[in-house]
């Protein structure tokens, strides 16, 4: 879809459905993703809709309405965008009433990420996710032809020897890509390996689709990473080191926007891109706050991060970086800085919520703070007796920790420190011969 084309967006309000965000926004939403991938939008609507109707989701006088205004407008709209997920049934009934492509939620984020993905492996997972999509189709859109007979002495007729060969042809390609992303993940996990080696915490930049993370990523890597104000600017993953304020090295991951009503297909196909933010020792979730659905878009990427395999009760620390504060006028913006100040003195099982803008730079330095604080709360104190020659083990230790005191104990040398559990292991795993007291301070005392 690289030429502009005009569409009509649809957004259909079915009465009674649970929803967490107004129909309006939703609407929005749907005009924005349309833009993502340069369709120009002519018309928009909401669409009350009391029974959903099984043939066309919408009434037959909405549908006669729709496609009078198709025939008669100029330019006429060759799309139709429908923010809500249709049947087969209904998407094909739909396209012949309008004689225009129909697009519902599903297959226009389909689009918009086949459009973006620009690494091998995204667009390897895009085409996966494209394949399941079009395969769960297929078999329901056959359908129709399986009571036809004939053939030779087939009992299933043209139409399901049809769907079949279709099927088939669908099921060798799904499993050639999914081979291939299986050599991508185990590329990945064996770079995820290198990194656990590494002494550099991880940490994760994940939020709404929108929510400002490659601006934040730039701002604090000086990187020139993709950033621009339109739905998932950013589909495959960037890494880039970063040294915090006490001059420790970790890595800043950029992740996928989340949406809400994330089609499955991509839940299951992004799997190994979104498996960083599992492996993350911090998670920082950057939101709109401007945005007067934050609230509802913080349950959508906390939906996706449980079907991840990231609990509520998940102990690696969760930063929230409450972003684009300077779109706030002045009143709102007093309040968020009141509110914020007062839930980090009186909730302390919450996240650290850090008002900020990653467009201005405000509030970005708390951040950095924030993130180290959230890295060393888990570092002990420990006392290390290092044998000769420990000069290895002995900068190994200044390198990646941070060193109370050194005291010389005969040929051993003998190290105050503190330091994190991950680093605790590596180090006695690269340095077994090295020894450690289970009273710390006894041990220090008497060397």
């Amino acid at each position: 879809m690289s030429d502009l084309m005009f569409a009509i967006v649809l957004h259909p309000a079915i009465r009674g459905e649970a929803s967490t965000r107004l129909p309006e926004a939703r609407l929005e939403e749907a005009v924005g993703l349309a833009a993502a991938i340069n369709i120009k939008v002519i018309a928009e609507e909401i669409i009350q809709i009391g029974q959903p109707k099984p043939s066309t989701l919408i009434g037959g006088g909405k549908v006669e309405e729709i496609a009078s205004f198709i025939e008669t407008h100029k330019p006429k709209p060759g799309l139709v965008i429908v923010d809500g997920a249709l049947t087969p049934v209904q998407h094909r009934n739909l396209e012949k009433a309008w004689n225009a492509k129909v697009l519902d939620r599903t297959a226009l984020i389909l689009e918009i990420f086949g459009a973006r993905a620009q690494t091998a492996e995204g667009v390897l997972q895009v085409e996966l996710a494209h394949l399941d999509y079009q395969r769960s189709r297929l078999v329901r859109s056959w359908t129709h032809l399986e009571r036809q007979r004939g053939g030779a002495g087939f009992l299933g007729g043209p139409g399901e020897r049809q769907i079949e060969s279709d099927r088939r042809a669908l099921d060798d390609k799904i499993v050639r890509l999914k081979k291939k992303l299986e050599d991508v993940r185990r590329t990945r996990t064996l770079q995820r390996a290198k990194r656990k080696k590494a002494p550099h915490p991880v940490i994760a930049l994940v939020g709404y689709t929108n929510a400002g993370k490659s601006t934040l990523f730039n701002r604090m890597t000086k990187a020139s990473v993709k950033a621009q104000d339109l739905l998932f600017a950013t589909l495959d993953p960037t890494m880039r080191a970063i040294d915090l304020p006490s001059g420790v090295r970790a890595i800043l991951s950029d992740t996928v926007g989340f949406i809400s009503d994330l089609p499955t297909q991509l839940v299951a196909a992004f799997r190994a891109t979104l498996e960083e933010v599992l492996e993350a020792d911090v998670i920082v979730h950057v939101r709109d706050i401007s945005h007067p659905d934050t609230e509802a878009q913080k349950a959508d990427v906390l939906a996706v991060l449980r079907a991840l395999g990231i609990e509520e009760n998940d102990e690696r620390p969760v930063i929230e970086a409450l972003n684009k504060i300077d779109l706030l006028d002045d009143d709102d913006r007093q309040d968020l800085l009141a509110i914020t100040r007062l839930k980090s003195e009186a909730d302390a099982g919450e996240p650290v919520r850090i008002p900020m803008s990653a467009e201005t730079g405000e509030g970005v330095s708390a951040l950095f703070d924030a993130i180290e604080a959230a890295l060393t709360e888990a570092h002990q104190e420990m006392v290390v007796r290092l044998s000769a020659p420990f000069g290895a083990a002995r900068a190994w230790l200044h390198q990646r920790s941070d060193i109370l005191d050194e005291t010389p104990s005969g040929v051993d040398l003998v190290i105050k420190t503190r330091l994190s559990k991950k680093t605790e292991g590596q180090f006695f795993k690269l340095f077994p011969a090295a020894t450690l007291a289970n009273d710390a301070d006894a041990a220090y005392k008497s060397a």
